[in-house]
């Protein structure tokens, strides 16, 4: 990552986007600039939620040109994406490069990376590969956030197994 002296308020260590893409292959567009800046203080971003952000300031982007934009920047590596469980739509970050996973709240839906259980790609070894390659190891941890169970105590997934059994009633034995 490259880093170069930068106008007021953005931090030293921030990524030099237009020299990323540049190392990259990529053109340098103002979209690319833009949405890299956007996910790189939002990650787990989504299409409509980059477009929403960026389109005041860059007011040509459409849908169609957005999903253009992330998906050639999760081509080229330098983002990214994320199928979650229940998302709706693909998620995009600009943390890359190591094998972290993400955990989710199956009420809120918030999205928060989990780094490696084990610390070196991927996290976990198949029984069998089947003659391939391993890349990386996607793993998808679903819970529920303190937030969510303090306002949601009732909801069914967090009842224990023997509060959501029924107690079976007995009935007469039968006369005759």
């Amino acid at each position: 990552m490259t880093t170069t002296s930068r106008p007021a308020g953005v931090p030293v260590d921030a990524p030099d986007w237009s020299e990323e893409l540049r190392e990259s292959g990529l053109r340098i567009t103002s979209g690319r600039i833009a949405a890299l800046e956007y996910l790189s203080e939002h990650p787990h971003s989504t299409v409509a939620e980059i477009l929403r952000a960026l389109r005041k300031n860059h007011p040509s982007l459409s849908t169609q040109s957005v999903g253009n934009i992330v998906r050639d920047l999760a081509r080229y590596g330098m983002i990214r994406r994320i199928d979650l469980p229940d998302s709706g739509a693909a998620r995009y970050e600009t943390r890359v490069g190591d094998n972290h996973h993400h955990i989710q709240c199956i009420i809120c839906g918030r999205i928060k990376d989990v780094d490696c259980v084990v610390g070196h790609a991927p996290c976990l070894t198949p029984s069998n590969t089947q003659g391939m390659r391993i890349l990386e190891a996607d793993v998808t941890f679903r819970g529920v956030c303190a937030e969510c169970e303090r306002k949601n105590p009732n909801f069914p997934a967090l009842r224990t197994r023997a509060a959501r059994r029924r107690p079976m009633r007995r009935r007469p034995p039968l006369r005759g």
